[in-house]
């Protein structure tokens, strides 16, 4: 059986250690903030995420690229060049061109090496949602599992990602255009507070709104109690909030039998449309 890499984007919002320790290569995304263009590297040596955070409470206004076809394949070639097979998990196709960047790139590559086989998955997922099942992923691969096999466990695994969260501001929705401008106004003036999923195409999808932060973050471990189908793996991330972050972590790990809690920062790219204040809980339901 030919060895493979486990390659994604860093949508996945995954940290430079974890991405190290699970062998993982990732492609940086990029974003341009105050007239400068940045990648988002899992370091983070471009720009530290509580300066971006910081740039847009002062009012700056973000925009975000998806992966080219060529940075694509100028990580995988040497991946390809070395004798490896690659396993491509992506960004939401709902939300990005990034999947499709990748398909392109890995169908020339595979012209070019026709002795590699490259797969290319859809994660329908974001931040660390698509880092928990990019997770679940590396932990199948140390089980010895084929890239086949661990491909199809991707796809299978994939609609049971629940993506669940909530914003402080819905002025940066709404730029977006995930919110209407009379409701973001209309919330903000009442402090209503979105809670929000990604569904089963990978879509952003507001669910309700709930009066207040508290009730937001509540909403979210009541979700969390409703759907839940494996507890023991819990990522949360945030937008510049950690402690918040950190105490729906206890919270978590007080109702559930948790073994495993990630939390990092939602990245630059995601976070540009989310904003600061940003508090999403992911975990493995009996749907999404």
């Amino acid at each position: 059986m030919r060895d493979y890499v486990i390659v994604t984007d860093s949508c996945c919002d995954f940290s430079a250690q974890m991405a190290g320790e699970l062998e993982l290569q990732i492609v940086p995304l990029s974003f341009t903030i105050e007239g400068g263009e940045y990648h988002n590297f899992p370091d983070n040596r471009e720009m530290d995420p509580g300066v971006f955070y910081n740039k847009l409470r002062a009012g700056s206004l973000g925009t975000t690229s998806a992966v080219s076809v060529g940075f694509f394949q100028a990580s995988m070639t040497p991946v390809v060049e070395a004798g490896k097979d690659i396993l491509c998990i992506c960004f939401s196709s709902a939300l990005s061109t990034t999947y499709q960047s990748a398909v392109i790139a890995a169908q020339d590559l595979m012209e070019a090496h026709p002795e590699c086989t490259i797969r290319v998955v859809d994660s329908r997922a974001a931040s660390l949602g698509q880092g928990l099942l990019v997770y679940l992923a590396a932990m199948e691969k140390r089980k010895g599992r084929s890239l086949e096999e661990v491909r199809a466990f991707v796809e299978e695994r994939k609609d049971h990602i629940c993506h669940w969260f909530t914003v402080d501001d819905l002025n940066h929705l709404k730029r977006g255009g995930r919110v209407s401008a009379a409701a973001a106004l209309l919330g903000t003036m009442l402090q209503m507070k979105p809670v929000l999923h990604v569904d089963g195409e990978g879509r952003l999808i507001p669910v309700s709104k709930v009066r207040g932060r508290k009730a937001s973050v509540n909403a979210l471990l009541e979700k969390m109690a409703e759907l839940a189908e494996d507890p023991s793996v819990v990522f949360i991330s945030h937008g510049d909030c950690e402690a918040e972050a950190v105490a729906l972590g206890e919270a978590v790990k007080a109702r559930f039998p948790v073994e495993k809690l990630v939390i990092n920062y939602v990245g630059p790219v995601i976070g540009n449309h989310s904003g600061p204040g940003t508090l999403a809980l992911f975990f493995q339901g009996k749907h999404k």
